[in-house]
């Protein structure tokens, strides 16, 4: 059976505490169930602010969107996510990676280790294992892309995000999903929408990169919704039913947008 419709907003921490707690506050007045915060230096330290909108708003939960590995030691994230966990009433989910390419110069700049793919997956596991040795009921959001992360995945993972790019295709997605799928664990499958509706976001694309203004325009694209909310609402539907994917992710800039599927799907 397919797991219930959740939502959440991608957020990046920056600005005042007054002003992130308001986005936090305006996210769950808008029935999405999850904060999702990014991991890069020139934003705020993820959990730090995740901590800070957990607190004010109490029924939200909160998930780093995603921890890179090699920015921290298996041990300091299990220290942070059980200490999370504890804090927020259960309601923080650990989201890990292996980090965005251009973070090498991050882990450079803290002094740490990038290391091969190879070595930056066996951390993420690393992590996991930390993670669920201390505090076992923390969920585990994982973002994989390649066969070898998604594969470990789901194997080990609560929650599986595509990390799918802008300019991937259904069938490429399609056959990330199967990954996922064929390992018959049945962890949950998340996707992230870049666009709702008909504007789409001049930084958006800029970060996407060659081909992605292309890409959104394609009425394929999975990573853009548009039409009416019972439009889209019923695309949802037909992707939970062709790749399991439930749980969704929008870009804080569709956040509004997004909001009356949200409300027509919301835990069904």
């Amino acid at each position: 059976m397919s797991a219930p419709f959740r939502f959440g907003v991608i957020a990046a921490a920056h600005g005042s505490g007054d002003a992130w707690t308001a986005r936090a506050r305006r996210v769950a007045e808008l029935g999405y169930s999850t904060l999702l915060t990014p991991d890069n230096l020139p934003a705020h330290e993820p959990l730090l602010a995740l901590a800070t909108a957990a607190a004010a708003a109490p029924t939200l939960r909160v998930c780093p969107f995603v921890l890179a590995a090699p920015l921290r030691t298996p041990a300091s994230v299990a220290w942070q996510a059980t200490s999370l966990t504890a804090l927020t009433g259960g309601r923080f989910e650990l989201g890990l990676g292996t980090g965005r390419p251009d973070a090498r110069d991050e882990a450079a700049a803290l002094g740490m280790s990038w290391g091969t793919g190879a070595e930056r997956l066996a951390a993420v596991r690393a992590a996991v294992d930390a993670t669920r040795e201390r505090s076992p009921a923390t969920p585990v959001v994982l973002a994989a892309s390649g066969p070898k992360a998604l594969a470990t995945a789901a194997e080990i993972a609560d929650t599986v995000f595509l990390a799918a790019r802008p300019t991937t295709s259904r069938d490429e997605v399609v056959a990330m999903a199967a990954v996922v799928r064929a390992a018959g664990r049945e962890p949950e499958i998340g996707m992230n929408l870049f666009a709702v509706g008909d504007d789409v976001p001049e930084e958006m694309l800029r970060w996407a990169g060659p081909g992605a203004a292309e890409a959104l325009a394609d009425p394929d694209s999975l990573v853009r919704l548009r039409g009416t909310p019972t439009a889209m609402a019923d695309e949802l539907r037909r992707r939970r039913d062709t790749l399991g994917a439930g749980y969704f992710a929008v870009s804080e800039g569709g956040a509004e947008a997004l909001a009356p599927v949200v409300e027509l799907l919301s835990g069904t």
